[in-house]
């Protein structure tokens, strides 16, 4: 499908046309990545009108499971959702499972949805390097609702915040110690905390872990001024708490709209997602130049044996760069 078709179709809301732009989005073929970039150029005044949602939660804390629910209730109410699931890649193999859509089986055959599991590769922090990508189109194909799911919660996984409006924290009321599992940088980011499971024998669990994250989201300095996070339970299998977690997120999105913290927030996450991608295409530029890749293993043998600290080091392979690359040393 040549690019001008394809931007057509995307705009339009083809679902197939989406699948495989967001693929070439993926790819690390240059071929694809050019034509790739062409497209979202030009669907870029198509995007920013949906509600971002990242979703987070340590494995087994029931993400999926409250996404298909939190997503079924959002398209019998009239929206279009899309959801991105991030699957964690090996380290060793470099491969995903993506299973994703056999999790949301239901919401996978919803056609107001779209899922899109895309393993996260070397990327840290829980997403992939062009999630932020990927969502632009499915805004650019009419969807209302982006919802992002990572891979969990950690001190690193906090970068799906830096690309989302609302940040949803998922903990599962269990063992006693709920607090200890969660750092408090991952706390200070939510703007919703969310107890899953609260049904049958874990209610009164439920109620107890509700209880403890309010009082230590209330020892925290506030995500906003003036604007407290707050904490809720749910229950997918029962239904219970969903349409009122769509509710609060909501007025949350218009209030944070209407007091100017959502135009800041984007452009502060632009203006990261810019400085993200000066790091990462002058590590993609160091390593595909045969000589500067070259000087960069000497340097690095350096720092492994304990010759060169890693500071100085890194500064040396910047002047060698600038140097075999025709722009002159470094001052």
């Amino acid at each position: 499908m040549p690019p001008g078709a394809l931007i057509e179709a995307i705009l339009s809301g083809d679902r197939r046309a989406l699948a495989r732009a967001i693929t070439q989005v993926e790819s690390t073929k240059a071929s694809d990545r050019a034509e790739a970039e062409y497209v979202l150029e030009r669907i870029l005044p198509a995007t920013g009108k949906a509600v971002r949602i990242g979703i987070s939660g340590a494995p087994g804390a029931g993400k999926s499971t409250f996404i298909e629910a939190f997503g079924e209730h959002l398209t019998r109410a009239g929206k279009s959702v899309a959801v991105l699931a991030v699957d964690p890649s090996s380290r060793r193999s470099g491969g995903s499972i993506l299973g994703d859509k056999t999790r949301m089986e239901r919401l996978a055959r919803n056609p107001s949805a779209f899922i899109r599991p895309s393993p996260s590769g070397t990327t840290p922090g829980g997403v992939a390097r062009r999630t932020r990508e990927a969502m632009l189109l499915m805004e650019a194909a009419g969807f209302q609702v982006v919802l992002v799911e990572t891979v969990g919660v950690g001190q690193s996984e906090t970068a799906v915040a830096d690309m989302v409006d609302l940040f949803v924290l998922l903990v599962s009321p269990g063992g006693g110690d709920d607090l200890q599992g969660i750092k408090r940088g991952v706390m200070e980011l939510a703007d919703l905390v969310l107890v899953t499971k609260a049904d049958g024998d874990l209610i009164q669990a439920a109620n107890r872990a509700e209880a403890d994250y309010r009082a230590a989201l209330h020892l925290m300095r506030p995500k906003y001024s003036g604007i407290a996070p707050w904490v809720s339970k749910v229950s997918a299998v029962e239904n219970a708490g969903i349409s009122e977690t769509w509710d609060d997120l909501l007025k949350l999105h218009i209030e944070l709209d209407a007091k100017g913290h959502l135009r800041r927030l984007r452009d502060d996450q632009a203006r990261r997602w810019f400085w993200n991608e000066v790091q990462a295409v002058l590590s993609d530029a160091i390593a595909s130049d045969p000589d500067v890749a070259a000087e960069a293993s000497r340097i690095e043998a350096a720092v492994v044996a304990g010759k060169a600290l890693p500071y100085a080091a890194a500064r040396s392979l910047i002047r060698a760069f600038r140097g075999l690359d025709g722009q002159g040393d470094a001052p």
